[in-house]
């Protein structure tokens, strides 16, 4: 894949000044005879997700469009700078030709113009969104195109619903821009085109390659290029920025080219590999872009069974949360919202009504004695079920818990997010406070061992590592595991979390379950299997390897090669490496 675009470019004459390297080619000129497309202008000035904002942008239709067919499309950031005929992109050219050869479907483009706040009188000045639009990490530019500009363009054009059939295109803040949205939704989006991308930092871009590595490979296809001489700035240095980038694609297995240059932070090499990096990204069109398997050595292959993929397990409920795990290998798992409590059998994977009006049960937990126990937060108590009658027994009384745990002692610590607190429950009801002051207490779980027990705080990015000392007490407590968080917000949503044999703490969070090995490292992020923040997860089935998560108003599984843990059958993990 790679040497197809090195080899053009090492075709280039390498005399003259340094312009002369790269010219235009007749790819990027008007042919006789050629059809040409027609383009239109629009402005967009009702924007919710980008508010007060006014901006161009231009709709490119090819002479071969049919209404009857679904065409391609391909959005390109720094619109007005792509769409003009005499400029050093000409995108409109590139596409008459490439689409007349058949060397590109029938393809729509989009040029869009980042978004302006007009002055409030004359003596003032407007507000510049470009930077805060396309440099910034997080869904929103994502959100934007989909909500607001492609609905738009696609009430008077039949547009592919196919994701693969979607790509983006940028240069320098307008390539991250394209990549972000497609990281974001690779749903919609599965090709991107990059030239000299601002993956430095100016609002977070350092984190991609580092997010590359960690999260399962998502089906992108990534054409990236810049220069020697490119920026080297305050926010960093853009070739080295690229080279990380590139290195990290390597190593997850990603579909993606790097085509380095001798140019600046400009257009010229770009504008010159543009119709062939366009035949790059766009080669076999028809075909779903996949990733190649890692290799064997590498985190997801230890992790996941083959390539298995999440499986629906159960849909239709209001708020799914608590997931918990019998001797049987059966999942419990709460509808908060709606109150009930529902069994996954472990023998044929059927979903049953276990109980009706669960008061609001979040957190489920079975202990060592065989019970179901529930933090049943709309009647303020904790109560502990015979899974055999269905009866509640309250083993606590006027309380607030969101999740629990339980030992092989029968002992159980409680958060208490409202009011900041930890708590301890000895068998036979006695409770105290054991830790005050996270910011949002929420999962709760213990080390293989039992001798340590970790709480996270949802509102950042750490879970907290305490000992266990007498009497259920928490000693020397450390924000210990270190999560991976998007930009726009600190918080990571972390909630539910179990641990596996081997010691890795598996958490949910608002990207995705993230492992962590002993030493508090995310090794990995398994991606999410809908849009929305994780809630719980737990090991479940007859042998403890398939991995439940709650997700919104859904239940899914995934086999991993991982093994779970149960509060009666504590391990020693292994020494963890450094």
């Amino acid at each position: 894949m790679r040497r197809f675009l090195l080899a053009f470019y090492l075709t280039l004459p390498l005399c003259g000044q340094v312009p002369e390297m790269y010219p235009l080619g007749p790819d990027s000129q008007v042919k006789p005879g050629v059809p040409q497309g027609t383009v239109t202008k629009g402005t967009w000035s009702t924007s919710k997700i980008f508010p007060g904002t006014t901006r161009e942008y231009w709709t490119y239709v090819p002479a071969q469009y049919k209404a009857s067919e679904p065409a391609a499309v391909m959005i390109f950031q720094d619109g007005g700078g792509m769409i003009s005929p005499t400029g050093r992109f000409r995108v409109p050219v590139v596409l008459d030709n490439l689409i007349a050869t058949g060397e590109l479907p029938v393809m729509i483009g989009i040029f869009i113009n980042p978004g302006v706040m007009p002055a409030a009188h004359a003596n003032a000045e407007g507000r510049y969104n470009r930077s805060f639009e396309y440099d910034a990490l997080g869904d929103r530019y994502a959100r934007f195109l989909l909500e607001e500009i492609l609905p738009e363009v696609g009430k008077g054009l039949n547009l592919s619903k196919d994701p693969n059939q979607y790509g983006l295109m940028g240069s320098s803040s307008g390539a991250i821009a394209a990549f972000n949205a497609a990281w974001e939704r690779p749903d919609k989006f599965r090709r991107v085109m990059s030239f000299i991308g601002t993956f430095v930092n100016i609002r977070g871009g350092q984190e991609f390659p580092t997010l590359i590595r960690k999260m399962e490979p998502k089906p992108l296809r990534v054409f990236l290029q810049d220069g020697k001489r490119d920026n080297n700035i305050y926010a960093g240095s853009w070739y080295v920025a690229n080279q990380d980038m590139a290195s990290a694609f390597e190593w997850a297995g990603y579909d993606y080219t790097f085509v380095v240059g001798e140019e600046q932070h400009n257009a010229i090499h770009g504008s010159a590999i543009l119709p062939d990096a366009m035949r790059w990204l766009w080669r076999e069109p028809s075909k779903p872009i996949t990733n190649r398997m890692r290799p064997g050595d590498r985190q997801f292959s230890r992790m996941i069974v083959g390539d298995s993929k999440w499986e629906l397990v159960s849909e239709g409920h209001v708020f799914t949360e608590g997931p918990a795990v019998d001797k049987a290998g059966n999942v419990y798992f709460t509808d908060t919202r709606a109150s009930k409590i529902h069994k996954i059998s472990a023998a044929d994977g059927k979903v049953s009504l276990f109980k009706d009006d669960s008061g609001n049960a979040n957190g489920l937990m079975f202990g060592p004695d065989g019970r179901l126990y529930a933090c049943e937060n709309g009647r303020k108590r904790i109560v502990a079920y015979d899974v055999e009658t269905g009866v509640a027994t309250a083993v606590a009384t006027d309380v607030n818990s969101n999740d629990l745990v339980i030992n092989a002692k029968g002992e159980i610590w409680f958060t208490d997010p409202a009011n900041k607190k930890v708590w301890y429950l000895k068998p036979g009801g006695e409770k105290r406070v054991v830790h005050e002051g996270l910011e949002f207490p929420n999962g709760v779980i213990l080390s293989p061992d039992q001798t340590l027990l970790m709480v996270a705080d949802s509102r950042g990015k750490w879970v907290w590592s305490f000992q266990i000392g007498e009497n259920g007490a928490l000693l020397h407590g450390l924000p210990y595991h270190r999560l991976e968080t998007g930009d726009q917000s600190s918080s990571t949503s972390a909630d539910g979390m179990t641990m596996d044999t081997e010691g890795f703490l598996w958490v949910t969070t608002n990207i995705g379950l993230q492992v962590l090995d002993q030493l508090g490292r995310v090794n990995a992020i398994l991606s999410k299997p809908q849009a929305g923040p994780l809630s719980n997860v737990v090991f479940g089935g007859k042998e403890l390897d398939t991995v439940f998560v709650t997700a919104g108003d859904k239940v899914f599984k995934r086999k991993v090669t991982r093994k779970g843990l149960t509060a009666w059958s504590p391990a020693k993990p292994p020494k963890p490496g450094m």
